[in-house]
C-alpha cells in the first residue's frame, strides 16, 4: 500500500462527496474505510487533549458521513447489488457481517447497470 493510492482514495471520496452513482473499487472502498477510521481515532485523541473529544469527533463523524455512504453504495454497484442492500446492515448483528461479507467481494469483471469497470 502506497500513499499515493490513499490519497487517491481520500480525493476520490471528497470530490464525489455525494455521488450514489457508478462504482467504486473494493481496494479504494477499503482504503477510504481506513482513512476514516484513522481520522476518528486521531481526533478522539486530541480531541480527550484538548477537551473537547466528543464535540471533535461529532465534526469529523459529520464530515466524513455522506462520503461514505456515497463510497459505500457505489461498492455495491461495483459487486452488481442495488445500493439499498445497505439497509441490510440495520438488522442487528447478521446485517453487517453480510454488509461486510458483500463490501469484501471483488469486483464484477464486466461492464454492470452501474457503469463500467473502476479503474
Amino acid at each position: 500500500m502506497d500513499r499515493a493510492s490513499i490519497e487517491d482514495a481520500v480525493r476520490v471520496g471528497f470530490n464525489n462527496y455525494v455521488n450514489f452513482e457508478g462504482r467504486a473499487a473494493r481496494r479504494q472502498y477499503w482504503l477510504w474505510v481506513l482513512f476514516a477510521v484513522v481520522v476518528s481515532i486521531v481526533t478522539s485523541i486530541v480531541g480527550s487533549i484538548i477537551g473537547v473529544g466528543s464535540i471533535l469527533n461529532f465534526i469529523a463523524a459529520l464530515a466524513l458521513f455522506l462520503p461514505g455512504l456515497a463510497y459505500a453504495v457505489r461498492r455495491m454497484h461495483d459487486i452488481g447489488k442495488p445500493g439499498w442492500y445497505l439497509l441490510i446492515g440495520l438488522i442487528p448483528f447478521l446485517g453487517w457481517i453480510y454488509v461486510i461479507y458483500l463490501a469484501v467481494q471483488p469486483s464484477q469483471p464486466q461492464t454492470n447497470a452501474w457503469g463500467a469497470v473502476p479503474a
